[in-house]
């Protein structure tokens, strides 16, 4: 049995209807999103359950092998170069986990939110596309779709009418917003509903996207 891990939760009501688990990107752990509760409209929204797991630590490649929070190593500054294939598949059992852990709180599949920024953004891409139920939807933040060439072969049909929210900063210096764009591009070629944004920021968040995440989760939550 896969192990759950460690988190911080938020609920909005006693009885929560919805669960959002965000995953925190390289470095950072479940603290990171946390302040962003408080930011969003979620006037007229079910209750919520907010997950932040804490990623596991491991040595990171790029930072001279540095041990810290991180969902999957990272080999070279170009993304798509040696991805650390098994690092991705061990992470999304562990995001798969927390899905099962919500199931078994009472929450469907079809009322649960992935969600994540940069690295978190890959493994809401990573395990919500392959997930074998339909989910509520995936928030996609300043980050890309890994292991793209395998995408098309492993996705599930499940969540082909999934809608995916997929934002990136045009200044980005840590994943240049055209590793977005082709994540975009490729999740569109495939059929899916992609709302796209970008904004005039570097690897972050802006109040214009905060105001942009909040339409979107009322429009998916009132779906």
């Amino acid at each position: 049995m896969t192990k759950i891990l460690d988190n911080i939760e938020i609920t909005t009501s006693d009885n929560p209807e919805v669960a959002i688990i965000w995953m925190h990107g390289l470095g950072a752990d479940g603290n990171d999103f946390v302040p962003l509760v408080d930011e969003l409209d979620l006037a007229g929204l079910p209750g919520i359950r907010f997950v932040f797991p804490h990623a596991n630590t491991m040595p990171v490649t790029i930072n001279g092998g540095y041990v810290m929070r991180s969902w999957y190593d990272i080999v070279h500054t170009d993304l798509g170069r040696q991805e650390d294939e098994k690092g991705l598949r061990d992470s999304q059992l562990l995001v798969e986990a927390l899905i099962a852990r919500e199931k078994s709180r009472g929450i469907p599949a079809n009322r649960i939110i992935l969600a994540g920024f940069s690295q978190g953004c890959a493994m809401t891409l990573q395990t919500g596309l392959r997930h074998p139920e339909k989910l509520a939807g995936l928030l996609c933040l300043s980050g890309y779709v890994p292991l793209a060439d395998k995408v098309a072969a492993e996705r599930s049909a499940a969540n082909q009418q999934t809608p995916i929210f997929l934002v990136h900063g045009r200044m980005d210096p840590v994943i240049p917003i055209q590793r977005a764009t082709a994540s975009r591009d490729l999740l569109v070629s495939l059929g899916y509903q992609v709302e796209w944004h970008e904004y005039m920021m570097q690897h972050s968040l802006c109040q214009e996207e905060v105001v942009h995440i909040s339409a979107w989760l009322k429009k998916v939550l009132a779906a």
